[in-house]
């Protein structure tokens, strides 16, 4: 079965359900437009071609950027400039120096963005070079929208299976996964492994039985898929120039290790891949070598023969969509939603040659988005544990918060984001340096999976963050932080917030991911308690020492 289309106006609650999950949140204002789209009308707004690519991040050692013209001994250390690049990507989650009417469908590309970052993940402090992280994450942004990436010469869009081949070619990557040791007769299987376990095909669904297997067959691939995989992988080398580009991306790529001529490291042979894979071999193309010998196309037709092979399992489509619901869905996947909501993902995922764009058009105006379905429960929808980072671009989102302009008042601009990625820190996520390979726990780790942002000290630190925002004790932003106050007069009716109690019912609902029957009168059927909701009046009362029913409030 398809997914069910959700054909009515999306109404308050699926709005802000929509737009916490695509642009990190928003003000009430948005809430209300957003209200009275359909599902495509609503993903007309944020799925808009011809949106500009970001300016490059600044060094204040120099007052230039550094990414595409190269460091000198002027520019600032490298630590340094990778944390630069950071607080950049921060900004861009903003919309940083991005027009108006373009900024929405902006932010949600950069929600794109993270979410391959989280899939293909690297380690700042692994590939140590702030010019390769860069690139990759402009790697992301092309292919975030992949149904307006269009190869001029033939016509033809690349998609998500194309995005793997790239990556496996791809400096940080090659860096990080230990690509560029991966030569003939020695071959490294870090990325082989990876590329298999994490990026494509995937172990199967978690928790679940995998039956019987024979020693280093893991169901979906076996051993011998990952000693090929190496081997097809063989022979590529960072290039800490960026000068090698790729024709397709116009981005710098690796390169292959010989003479410029040919690829003397890459295993030459013909490979043949497991039962998994229909023992499918793996050879060179004749019309691509030299003189017999492998060269850089040969080499790169082997990786997009291999990744051909492993898209045409299955699973390859179902793990795939599994990442991705429980990146904008819910992390818990039983078998139900594994045979009914992925597998119509991964349908559609399929039909339209692996687009990630198509797929999250097909969920975003989906019933399953929004309510799970016949006979799910919807109190799993809209319960996801923000991360740190949601948290924090979340809130800016909600009030309308912009950061200074990161090109002429970079300095401004560092001092706040380099605060945030600290808090970041502090509340579990270390930007770009998970810990695993795997990526941050919260999005791989079973059976916890988002539960893993919720310790003693991280739930402290986040008390801490939200409370030093309440107070609005920020400073340096272009459009300062409200309090609760200032944040009731600009978007709160006037009728609303002259009673206490139709006030923390009014906020929390703006603020929460709650149904509509939020209420006193109603403590039965209310999804909050009788006894939280009268903490937060409580609270509230005494935070600013006024009667239940204030008429200047």
């Amino acid at each position: 079965m398809p997914l069910t289309p959700l054909i009515e106006v999306l109404g308050n609650q699926r709005a802000a359900h929509l737009l916490r999950r695509t642009v990190f949140g928003a003000t009430p204002d948005l809430v209300q437009e957003f209200s009275q789209y359909t599902p495509q009308e609503a993903l007309n707004k944020l799925f808009v071609s011809e949106i500009p690519y970001p300016a490059p991040p600044i060094d204040p050692a120099t007052g230039q950027e550094w990414m595409t013209t190269g460091t000198t001994d002027a520019n600032s250390e490298g630590f340094e400039l990778e944390r630069y690049f950071l607080g950049w990507q921060l900004g861009q989650f903003l919309g940083a120096n991005v027009a108006e009417e373009q900024k929405l469908s902006y932010i949600f590309r950069e929600r794109l963005v993270y979410f391959l970052h989280t899939h293909f993940t690297t380690k700042k402090s692994v590939v140590g070079n702030s010019r390769a992280l860069y690139f990759q994450n402009q790697l992301f942004r092309q292919f975030a929208f992949d149904q307006y990436l269009e190869i001029e010469e033939t016509g033809e869009t690349l998609s998500f299976k194309d995005l793997v081949i790239k990556i496996s070619l791809d400096n940080a990557m090659l860096q990080f996964l230990d690509g560029r040791l991966n030569v003939k007769g020695s071959p490294n299987e870090n990325y082989a492994r990876e590329l298999l376990e994490l990026y494509s095909v995937g172990r199967g669904l978690e928790g679940t039985d995998k039956g019987d297997n024979d020693t280093g067959d893991y169901g979906t691939f076996t051993e011998q898929d990952v000693q090929v995989g190496a081997r097809i992988l063989s022979g590529f080398n960072v290039d800490d120039t960026f000068s090698f580009i790729d024709e397709q991306t116009e981005l710098p790529t690796g390169i292959a290790k010989g003479n410029g001529l040919t690829a003397a490291q890459h295993d030459n042979e013909s490979k043949q891949l497991s039962f998994r894979f229909n023992n499918a071999v793996i050879s060179p193309d004749p019309e691509l070598l030299l003189n017999g010998q492998a060269t850089y196309e040969s080499a790169v037709d082997e990786i997009k023969q291999f990744i051909e092979v492993i898209f045409q399992q299955e699973e390859t489509a179902i793990h795939i969509c599994r990442k991705i619901y429980r990146f904008f869905v819910y992390h818990e996947i039983s078998e139900e939603i594994q045979n009914g909501v992925i597998k119509n993902m991964a349908a559609v995922f399929v039909e339209e040659n692996f687009s990630l764009q198509a797929v999250l058009q097909a969920l975003f105006s989906s019933k399953e988005f929004y309510e799970g379905g016949d006979g799910i429960s919807d109190d799993n929808f809209g319960s996801i544990i923000k991360s740190p980072l949601d948290l924090i671009i979340g809130h800016a989102r909600s009030v309308a918060l912009e950061l200074p302009d990161f090109i002429s008042d970079y300095n401004s601009f560092y001092e706040i984001t380099n605060d945030w990625l600290g808090k970041m820190g502090d509340m579990g996520l270390n930007f770009y340096e998970p810990f695993e390979v795997a990526g941050y726990l919260a999005y791989h780790q079973f059976p916890i999976y988002h539960r893993g942002w919720i310790t003693t000290s991280y739930l402290t630190q986040r008390y801490a963050y939200v409370q030093s925002v309440s107070n609005a004790d920020m400073e340096g932003m272009a459009v300062a932080l409200k309090t609760p106050i200032e944040y009731v007069e600009q978007y709160v009716d006037n009728n609303i917030a002259s009673n206490a109690r139709d006030l923390v019912v009014e906020i929390s609902n703006q603020f929460l991911a709650l149904t509509d029957n939020l209420g006193f009168d109603n403590p039965d059927n209310s999804p909050l308690t009788e006894e939280r909701l009268n903490y937060f009046l409580d609270a509230f009362l005494k935070t600013f020492q006024i009667d239940e029913n204030p008429e200047e409030a």
